[in-house]
């Protein structure tokens, strides 16, 4: 009779509510999770805010001006202006070298001596030497693009101003046969083209607005994954597990308010960090908040599994902190595409990617942030998340057996 009101749905719920109260007792307690789940994801926005940027500014590069024309000088004047170089003038590339190879400048420009010669010349290619520091390959490639670019920009505009001050024909008189504009084989004028470029969803082009909505998936994976597989392990290590194991609780129960606590908490670090994103650092969310807490409620679902998961295969704390950075915190770094672009990684690599839930949650969280509710975007992504669950509560539903061996 005894265990006919053992088994009964009422019994098994007030189990559970007292597990779940047992819990979060033992979260409010522990300065380790509070410090995990708040005071961690401060400290790394902050870092990820301050400290990272592939934001590109006042980028120190070298000018040799072996000529000193007017049409030098005024080619000079669109790297003076810039807002992405701090330019450094000599008269001799020799005198700029040795600041290259110290780093002091990651870029070196030469302007040769009969520049304003090939003006003159009908070409495509920029009569300059460009010489960058190939030990930063990003600035290398910035540098070489943008002098290409003034280059186009500053001819453009020249041309323009050129056809602007060119005297038009008297009505009596012919058409110059040389015109300054150009002319197609069939005669019509060909006027100038300006192109003016539009950027979306990011129009600032600032690389905090994308770097912080990609970090919140790095510090939920921390709350989901590092502190619950810390939190069982110090349970064995500590002798509590067993004292639990000899209660009536099945291991489905266990499970569960090991579950509901940190899955509370994890949407509150979320929040927090959603909070911190857009009130301090004005990060725009387009998106509902609605449509964030199902993202975050699936990736949940996922790191919680894997922490649950990796807790039933080791009972000791280090084994298990190891197991979280290399199965969760890391390929979430590395592979999730918040750093690095997927489709520059090799083609197997991109592959394994698709086993990650966390690159479904980056490109759900930049996308939400950054553009709004996409569900061509997002509803691919909350598939991913769903099916890679599933698998792993087969997983632990197939490994946890309530004994202690």
């Amino acid at each position: 009779m005894k265990e006919r009101k053992l088994g009964t749905p009422t019994a098994r719920f007030r189990r559970i509510r007292g597990l779940i109260w047992k819990e979060s007792l033992q979260i409010v307690r522990d300065p380790s999770s509070i410090l995990i789940a708040f005071v961690l994801p401060m400290t790394l926005l902050f870092l990820f805010a301050y400290g990272v940027s592939f934001d590109i500014s006042r980028t120190r590069i070298g000018v040799a001006m072996e000529e000193t024309s007017p049409q030098a000088n005024e080619f000079l004047r669109s790297f003076i202006g810039s807002r992405y170089f701090e330019v450094h003038l000599a008269h001799d590339p020799r005198a700029l070298e040795p600041d290259l190879v110290a780093g002091k400048i990651r870029g070196l420009v030469v302007v040769p001596v009969n520049f304003s010669q090939q003006l003159l010349k009908p070409q495509t290619a920029a009569p300059l030497q460009v010489i960058t520091d190939g030990s930063e390959p990003n600035t290398a490639s910035f540098v070489e693009n943008y002098v290409q670019g003034a280059w186009s920009t500053w001819l453009a505009q020249r041309s323009a101003t050129q056809s602007v001050t060119q005297p038009s024909p008297q009505p009596n008189q012919p058409k110059s046969s040389n015109p300054t504009t150009p002319v197609d084989e069939e005669g019509a004028t060909a006027g100038l083209v300006s192109a003016e470029p539009k950027v979306w969803f990011n129009q600032q082009i600032e690389s905090r607005d994308s770097l912080l909505p990609g970090a919140i998936p790095i510090i939920v994976t921390l709350v989901g994954t590092l502190l619950t597989t810390l939190v069982v392990a110090r349970e064995w290590d500590r002798g509590t597990m067993e004292a639990l194991i000899s209660t009536p609780v099945t291991s489905t129960e266990i499970l569960i308010s090991k579950f509901i606590p940190y899955f509370v908490l994890g949407m509150a670090t979320m929040y927090f960090c959603v909070a911190v994103c857009t009130l301090w650092f004005h990060v725009p969310l387009r998106g509902s908040l609605l449509v964030l807490t199902l993202a975050t409620a699936l990736y949940l679902f996922n790191a919680l599994g894997i922490g649950l998961w990796i807790s039933t295969a080791t009972k000791n704390q280090f084994a298990a902190s190891q197991a979280a950075l290399l199965s969760a915190f890391l390929p979430a770094f590395l592979l999730s595409g918040y750093l690095y672009e997927i489709t520059s990684m090799p083609h197997w690599v991109q592959m394994l990617t698709l086993l990650l839930p966390a690159r479904y949650f980056v490109t759900c969280l930049r996308t939400i942030f950054l553009a709004g509710d996409i569900w061509g975007v997002l509803l691919p992504s909350f598939a991913g998340m769903v099916v890679i669950a599933s698998l792993l509560y087969l997983m632990i539903s197939a490994k946890t057996i309530k004994r202690l061996d």
